[in-house]
């Protein structure tokens, strides 16, 4: 399928990119762990895993890309599963953030864990929808998601990090 063949260097930058946040986001986890607040399992559902599996999105929706399909149709349908699943799994997030007693997420929180995930996602349902008509303009709709949904957890992960080493730091004694 010509079109996708347009989208081989942007998969490969923005798929790699995510595999490799996904490995350093497991690399920071494990140098925070050694000291997490009380209930930090609650706000670790809420904060740090969407993260990780928003960088999956975006790899994994370059990797379908990068599959050589005879037809749009079939990978539309994957994308646009991949977009209910990722709509579904923000609206769990929308509830554990909610219910979630570490941390009290302000305006920022709540448009990079909540409305700017549930729009990639609502993006990629709304493409496939739109891919058998006009496959070409479908596809900027998932390369939009993709990209965003990797600048999304860029974001988080380094809210993340910032909040761990500047506002939860262990009480120092010298």
């Amino acid at each position: 399928m010509p079109e996708l063949r347009e989208w081989d260097s942007f998969c490969v930058i923005v798929g790699s990119a995510a595999g490799a946040l996904i490995g350093l986001q497991f690399i920071v986890i494990t140098l925070i762990a050694e000291r997490p607040p009380l209930r930090a399992e609650d706000a670790g559902a809420a904060f740090a895993t969407p993260t990780v599996v928003h960088f999956g999105s975006a790899l994994l929706l370059c990797a379908i890309l990068r599959v050589p399909w005879q037809a749009v149709t079939i990978v539309a349908a994957l994308w646009g599963l991949i977009g209910v699943c990722g709509m579904t799994y923000s609206l769990i997030v929308i509830r554990r953030m909610r219910t979630q007693r570490v941390y009290r997420p302000v305006l920022e929180d709540w448009l990079f864990h909540a409305l700017l995930p549930i729009a990639c996602y609502a993006l990629l349902v709304v493409s496939a929808f739109f891919a058998p008509s006009d496959a070409h303009e479908a596809l900027f709709g998932v390369g939009t998601a993709a990209l965003l949904l990797l600048f999304v957890g860029i974001h988080n992960a380094w809210d993340a990090v910032a909040y761990h080493v500047l506002v939860n730091r262990p009480d120092r004694k010298e």
